[in-house]
C-alpha cells in the first residue's frame, strides 16, 4: 500500500506529517524527467523560478502548459482543492518515466487522522509519480524560495525520502513551525539517495 506523506499548514502553525517508512530502494532510476504542470492561477515568474532552481540539482526537467484545476478535486465547504485528488488528476496526465510536480496559488487540503480537511502547503505519495505544491499559506515576501522548497521536499518523498531529522536539509519535518529560511540543501544521506536515481548533486 503507498504510504502518503504530508507537509502541513494549518494558520497559524505549520504542521508536518510523514508516515515513515525504514526502507528505500536502491534501485537507479537515472533520466526521469520532472515535468512542471502550472495549474491555473500560479504566475509565470513562481513557475520560472521553480524551474530554475530545480534545475540547479536535477538537469531533466520540463515546463507543461497551464491547465485549469479539476472540478473534481474542489471542496466546497472550504473553498479549498483537495490534494490527494489533485495528485490522482496529475498521475493520470503523467507519462511513463516522468514525475509532475503540480504548481498552484489556491488553497489545497487533505485529511490528517480525526480532521477530515486539514490546509497543508504541499502533499506527496512515498514512492510516486505525483505531487503538488501550493503557494496559498507562504509567505508574502518569500514566496517564491519557499514555493521551490516545498516543491522539491515533495519531490523528495515521490523519490522515496521520508523526512529528515538534519534541521538544514530539504527533507526536514516543520513539527509545528516553518523552518524553510533554515533549510539550504539535502543533507548528505538524502543527497546519496537522490544521486543513486540521477540526481545531479554535488
Amino acid at each position: 500500500m503507498i504510504r502518503r506523506i504530508n507537509y502541513f499548514f494549518l494558520m497559524p502553525l505549520l504542521i508536518v506529517s510523514c508516515d515513515n517508512k525504514d526502507t528505500v530502494s536502491n534501485v537507479a532510476k537515472t533520466n526521469i524527467v520532472i515535468d512542471i504542470q502550472p495549474l491555473a492561477g500560479i504566475s509565470s515568474s513562481q513557475t520560472q523560478y521553480v524551474f530554475t532552481e530545480l534545475k540547479k540539482v536535477y538537469s531533466f526537467i520540463e515546463i507543461k502548459k497551464s491547465i485549469a484545476l479539476p472540478q473534481s478535486a474542489y471542496y466546497p465547504p472550504r473553498n479549498r482543492y483537495r490534494a490527494d485528488s489533485l495528485i490522482h488528476f496529475l498521475k493520470r496526465q503523467t507519462a511513463k518515466g516522468h514525475i509532475t510536480i503540480g504548481l498552484t496559488k489556491l488553497d489545497i487540503s487533505t485529511t490528517k487522522n480525526e480532521v477530515a480537511d486539514w490546509g497543508i502547503m504541499g502533499l506527496g505519495f512515498r514512492p510516486g509519480n505525483a505531487c503538488v505544491a501550493s503557494s496559498f499559506r507562504l509567505s508574502k515576501t518569500e514566496t517564491n524560495i519557499q514555493l521551490f522548497k516545498v516543491a522539491i521536499h515533495e519531490l523528495g518523498h515521490t523519490q522515496g525520502l521520508s523526512h529528515c531529522n538534519i534541521k538544514s536539509c530539504f527533507m526536514r519535518n516543520a513539527e509545528g513551525g516553518n523552518p524553510t529560511n533554515d533549510e539550504k540543501d539535502f543533507c548528505i544521506k538524502c543527497k546519496s539517495i537522490l544521486i543513486q536515481k540521477g540526481w545531479n548533486l554535488r
